[in-house]
């Protein structure tokens, strides 16, 4: 009889005939567990290294969750399959057996991007799934190791319930773990456990990995079309790199078995605990291998996934970019390229404060509600809850809709193979006729990464202080032959138009007469040590004739503005930024 087989017979097998002991376990708060955007990030070492502190965390999430909600219910468990991640499995499905959990789903050999686990919470109507990723942030023993609680939508914790596991966390005095409870994450199907005084036996399921979440994907998309697209005549060559993190599987099994692309066509697929000692970062900077590649022009479409495949840069032939903030404007103009938006409509869109207004030239053109929100995939969650949002994204590479409640990388991946499936053009052309109909919005993105908190605080406070001041709005700012006015300048607070929630201090904007914009904001989604500022420029062309030229050129002046009132090389010792978006 194999552990498998419990389910049929109704009893465990042989090796637990003896109940699994609970144990409650002394411990220590900590008073460093406040949970970001993105969950708990930390160096890879305070989780392995501090008595306790996974366990802590673990158990303060387990607690936040009410205990007749937590009784009997079930959990997805996932990884981007970073150093630590099996340990931590481990210890997960012990406490989580220990604290009243009925069931825990978890991906095969630990492995789900978020993307699926945001499906599966969605799919079998789990209470919420827990995910260790650090995004974008390097793995291995130096590098970085997050825990990330997502809720009963699918969608990461809003603040209410990072405060209340952060609270939790704080006075922490003890655990229930059952420590002789061992799993085998390699073998798919279930595992029954008995356990000392509870009436249920305790189930583990290890499922496929892809499954449910290339199911969920048929639905949406014209499979065929875009097959069509990767193996007909006219066949466009792809390069997929899903820089050893958790898209590897998925990108094999989705875009070359089930499409058609051939097995070339997907690098670096295999997960790595180190992501082969890279980060695991879509962007220019950290894909330079991607862009190198395409730049020969052999393949018509690029696209790099980050560690945990919630976001994608998106590269053209001859490593033309798309801007994140252009992404989520195309793919929003071309919804009616997609069977899934044809049959459900397009009811509003929305898209994180410093991403671009490309999105909001697409809504007004389309007669569509356009919310503003502060970073974080969180807030889009309520408005896709109330109907009010199909489709969302941010300039930080991350695109969605209400299909699930996280942004999804290669969802993303498939919208701009179906656009293209559909009007037989190329990314580039794709990209330019949108600017032709709608104007160019030039962005970029400076991220001074590793800044000494203090310092960041205190520079932050400062400009906030003179962009605050009654006198700055009828400031003039002369650069060359350029003069911007300002018009409007604050601290960005969002109100949340279904449960009237305020979030406060979510970024300076400066908003120039011309439509101009500078940003400043201090990120909270390191891991690292240190801070990070980063600057956003955007300045919007309407001439046709305009939307050639340089980013950098473009925005040369508004950077040079946002250089001189934040004071930023002279207050970190900079020269200048760390990375370039």
């Amino acid at each position: 009889l194999k552990s498998t087989d419990c389910w049929r017979t109704g009893r465990s097998p042989p090796m637990e005939t003896n109940p699994i002991p609970v144990v409650t376990a002394q411990t220590s708060p900590y008073d460093d567990q406040r949970p970001g955007p993105g969950g708990l990030r930390k160096k890879t070492s305070v989780f392995e290294s501090k008595r306790n502190y996974l366990q802590n965390y673990i158990q303060s999430v387990l607690s936040s969750i009410d205990l007749r909600d937590r009784q009997g219910s079930t959990v997805v468990v996932g990884s981007d399959g970073r150093y630590f991640s099996r340990t931590a499995i481990e210890v997960i499905v012990q406490m989580a057996a220990a604290n009243g959990i009925g069931r825990l789903v978890i991906g095969h050999n630990g492995i789900l991007s978020t993307p699926a686990v945001s499906c599966i919470i969605r799919k079998i109507k789990a209470i919420g799934g827990i995910i260790l990723t650090a995004s974008h942030n390097p793995g291995g023993p130096g590098g970085d190791f997050g825990i990330k609680f997502n809720v009963a939508n699918g969608g990461p914790s809003s603040d209410t319930v990072t405060e209340k596991i952060y609270q939790v966390s704080r006075t922490l005095e003890e655990y229930a773990i059952c420590p002789d409870l061992r799993i085998d994450l390699s073998r798919l199907g279930r595992q029954d456990f008995d356990l000392e005084n509870k009436f249920k036996p305790f189930r583990v399921e290890i499922v496929d990995s892809v499954e449910v979440y290339l199911n969920m994907l048929r639905g949406i998309f014209d499979f065929n079309a875009i097959k069509g697209l990767l193996t007909g005549p006219e066949q466009l060559k792809i390069r997929i790199d899903a820089m050893n993190g958790v898209m590897g599987p998925y990108v094999r099994r989705i875009l070359c078995d089930e499409l058609g692309a051939p097995a070339n066509s997907a690098v670096n697929c295999v997960p790595l605990e180190d992501f082969g000692g890279q980060y695991p970062d879509p962007n220019l900077t950290y894909a330079a291998s991607l862009v190198e590649s395409m730049k020969g022009g052999d393949f018509g479409f690029g696209a790099a996934f980050d560690a945990d495949g919630d976001r994608c840069m998106i590269l053209g032939q001859n490593a033309f970019f798309v801007h994140p903030s252009d992404s989520v404007a195309v793919m929003a103009a071309n919804t009616s390229c997609i069977p899934y938006f044809r049959q459900m409509g397009l009811r509003g869109l929305a898209r994180s404060m410093p991403t671009s207004t490309a999105l909001d030239k697409v809504a007004k053109a389309l007669k569509l509600a356009l919310y503003e929100t502060p970073s974080g995939w969180r807030f889009f969650g309520n408005l896709m809850d109330s109907g009010r949002c199909s489709l969302c994204g941010e300039e930080s590479f991350g695109t969605g809709s209400d299909h699930i409640r996280e942004k999804d990388g290669l969802w993303s991946v498939l919208m701009w193979l179906s656009i293209m499936a559909s009007r037989k053009q190329s990314v580039e052309e794709i990209v330019k006729d949108h600017w032709a109909k709608l104007g160019r919005n030039y962005v970029c993105r400076f991220d001074y990464e590793g800044i000494e908190p203090k310092v960041a605080f205190y520079l932050m406070r400062d400009l906030e202080a003179m962009i605050t001041d009654k006198t700055f709005t009828s400031q003039k700012f002369a650069v060359g032959n350029n003069v911007y006015s300002v018009e409007k300048a604050d601290n960005f607070e969002y109100i949340d138009p279904v449960d009237g929630t305020v979030a406060r201090n979510q970024g300076l904007r400066i908003i120039f007469s011309d439509g101009s914009r500078l940003i400043f904001r201090l990120s909270g989604t390191s891991g690292g040590v240190g801070a990070t500022i980063r600057i956003y420029a955007e300045s919007y062309e309407r001439d046709p004739e305009k939307h050639g030229r340089e980013t950098q050129a473009v925005l040369g002046p508004l950077i040079a503005i946002a250089l001189k009132i934040s004071n930023i090389h002279e207050r970190t010792g900079r020269r200048g930024p760390s990375v370039i978006t």
